[in-house]
């Protein structure tokens, strides 16, 4: 019997879900609205006014998180009517001195400057962030030609590359008598060694509950200032004590911290205590953090990755400072391992947008100190930061892990590229024998087996770019023979041969040659037998249709 397709496989969205939008709506409808007041106190509006005043900046780019939106439209007409206030009275009091001075001396300079300063304000408000609400979206506020991004909300304070920022946090209530109180049960020795810090949201508050603290008896309290820095030992936090000192001492956190932040300080700090600010929650003793779990499962996860042959470098932010250089020092960490890497902008991360990419064994994100860290059992492939593949890279033998986490893509440094080895010897030997063309497949051969550690299967292809360089080299001379450039196009090989691009080991292409079954709408009709019939369409405009023959169809 003879089978024939008439009509592509169905991968459109179903029309039931057309209209449906999977982004999460922020919980604010249960939340009182604020008053004009209130929003003037809590956004900062005069201070903000000064700063946008000051710096001179005429186009202004506002961005809000997702759960502050809705107080967008009051901020935008407050700001706006401050910003005209100062415009005008500093514009008229520099005309006075113009005029008391002499104002046929006045030059072009000074002409210059008093028009733009009579130029309007103009506010905008970014409603959408290309990546995490934390950081400063420059990107967005690059497509108005912003000259300065006023940031609101909570903030990773990591440094920008392109526009200054103004920074409000947009503080809010607490109830120091708890606080003051739940510190007291938790730490009942007045001798206690305590560090006491905030979230962003809060940190107004540190400075009054120390001072309470401290006239309770408690003298060995640190309270920490806020700087941009989220590499130091407490993240966008001065602390005058060192690494060594800082073990000996108990964290007291205000507001639940990010995950990020309890794995960075997990082995930095003694014990990790949390007062909540929910509200709903009124413990009677801080609540005390256990990250064992959570460390656990990310070393599993890093050895998991001990194996795979192909890393695609995640890109989750455009503003941080350095993180083309840090892009570059990856590639060389996975290069040198004899790895291959592809990199990747796919903005806001989610599951769906990965799992189209079923070649890469593993990912390793580019982000900020709080947004590189991702958990979710979602995603296809394993999720790891920087430093995570500093440790994965290492050989087994060598692979010790203290429990010491960081987040923060600068913390790159802290893992030493000098003298890596993989299993089959020192890189700089590996190095030296690609460019002097000697054969490793006897080191190939003599290598230990390697196994994965999640299956205990045999894993022959961990290492991709240093497989067989002889037949590589005898595969590009057989490719690029009597060509005085290599070619741009992915042949098709025999299967063992190695894929070539440009004339080098490309496992992309080998994977899509060898694994991928799916080439597009229509890639299935070769496998049926005879050929596909061949049926009229609808005519007609979109009003009404016919079909069948004229006449003879019925109208729909």
């Amino acid at each position: 019997m003879t089978t024939q397709s008439v009509a592509p496989p169905v991968l459109s969205t179903p029309e039931t879900h057309i209209f449906e939008d999977p982004t999460p709506v922020a919980n604010t409808q249960n939340e009182p609205r604020l008053s004009y007041d209130e929003v003037f106190d809590i956004y900062e509006v005069a201070r903000t006014a000064r700063e946008i005043h000051t710096g001179g900046w005429r186009k202004v780019a506002l961005q809000f998180p997702d759960d502050m939106l809705r107080d967008s439209p009051v901020v935008f007409e407050a700001l706006e009517q401050e910003l005209k206030k100062l415009s005008s009275g500093g514009t008229k009091v520099r005309v006075e001195e113009k005029l008391e001075q002499n104002l046929t001396n006045l030059t072009s300079a000074d002409a210059q400057s008093l028009d733009r300063s009579q130029e309007r304000h103009r506010l905008y408000v970014l409603a959408d962030t290309s990546y995490g609400a934390c950081c400063v979206d420059e990107i967005a506020a690059e497509h108005v030609d912003a000259e300065v991004v006023v940031h609101y909300g909570r903030s990773c304070l990591s440094p920008t590359a392109r526009l200054p920022v103004i920074y409000v946090f947009t503080s809010r209530t607490l109830d120091l008598d708890p606080v003051v109180s739940v510190f007291e049960n938790t730490y009942p020795e007045k001798q206690e060694k305590v560090i006491l810090v905030a979230d962003i949201m809060y940190h107004n508050h540190i400075e009054p509950v120390a001072k309470r603290l401290q006239e309770a008896g408690y003298k060995n309290i640190l309270a920490p200032d806020i700087v941009h820095d989220p590499s130091s030992l407490i993240p966008n936090r001065k602390i005058d004590i060192g690494e060594a000192e800082m073990k000996d001492y108990s964290l007291f956190h205000i507001s639940e911290p990010l995950p990020a932040l309890l794995l960075t300080l997990s082995s930095r700090v003694r014990d990790f205590n949390i007062y909540p600010t929910t509200p709903s929650s009124s413990p009677q003793k801080a609540l005390q953090s256990n990250t064992a779990m959570s460390l656990r499962r990310r070393y599993a996860l890093l050895t998991s990755l001990s194996t795979c042959s192909i890393f695609g470098i995640l890109i989750n932010t455009l503003s941080v400072k350095n993180y083309l250089q840090t892009v570059t020092d990856i590639k060389e960490m996975i290069e040198r391992a004899g790895k291959k890497s592809y990199t990747f902008v796919v903005g806001k991360v989610n599951a769906a947008k990965i799992a189209n990419f079923s070649e890469i064994g593993g990912w390793v994100v580019i982000g900020c100190w709080e947004s590189s860290l991702i958990e979710s059992t979602e995603f296809y492939r394993p999720i790891i930061t920087p430093f995570e593949l500093g440790l994965c890279l290492l050989p087994d033998e060598k692979r010790v892990w203290s429990g010491e986490w960081k987040g923060d893509f600068n913390s790159l440094d802290a893992v030493s590229l000098e003298g890596r080895e993989t299993e089959n010897g020192a890189v700089g030997d590996v190095e030296e024998q690609k460019e002097t063309g000697e054969d490793l497949d006897s080191e190939e051969e003599s290598a230990p087996p390697e196994f994965d550690l999640r299956t205990g299967r045999y894993v022959s292809h961990s290492r991709p770019m240093r497989d067989s360089p002889s037949a590589l080299s005898a595969a590009a001379n057989k490719e690029g023979e009597g060509s005085s450039a290599a070619s741009k196009v992915l042949t098709r090989r025999a299967k063992g041969d190695l894929a070539l691009v440009n004339g080098a080991v490309s496992p992309g292409a080998q994977y899509l040659n060898t694994q991928r079954t799916w080439m597009g709408l229509g890639s299935d009709f070769h496998e049926t037998e005879g050929s596909a019939a061949v049926e009229e369409g609808r005519s007609g405009v979109a009003r009404g249709y016919r079909v069948g023959e004229a006449g003879e169809g019925e109208k729909r």
